[in-house]
């Protein structure tokens, strides 16, 4: 059994609020869940209005599995217009 952890530092250009960023980040979340059946959680800067760090956890027999789908996730957040991504982290258990 291999669990994968990939941390995700976001920026949000576009949020002056945080009820602003709330809306882009549960968006992006629900977006990740309903695509690829993982656990999705914002981590870290949570008091931060334009900054976020989203962690996804998902458990596969084989370990090309979870890196194919975290090169999945994390194409789709750069799809995403108004988040950049700053940087991505993975770790696998």
């Amino acid at each position: 059994m291999i669990v994968g952890l990939l941390t995700l530092d976001l920026h949000i250009h576009e949020s002056h609020s945080l009820k602003e960023k709330r809306f882009v980040i549960k968006s992006l979340i629900d977006r990740i869940k309903n695509k690829f059946n993982v656990s999705v959680a914002e981590v870290d800067a949570n008091d931060l209005w334009q900054r976020c760090v989203i962690g996804i956890a998902y458990i596969s027999n084989e370990t090309v599995m979870v890196n194919r789908v975290f090169e999945q996730i994390k194409n789709l957040v750069i799809s995403v217009h108004s988040v950049e991504l700053i940087n991505a982290n993975m770790e696998l258990f």
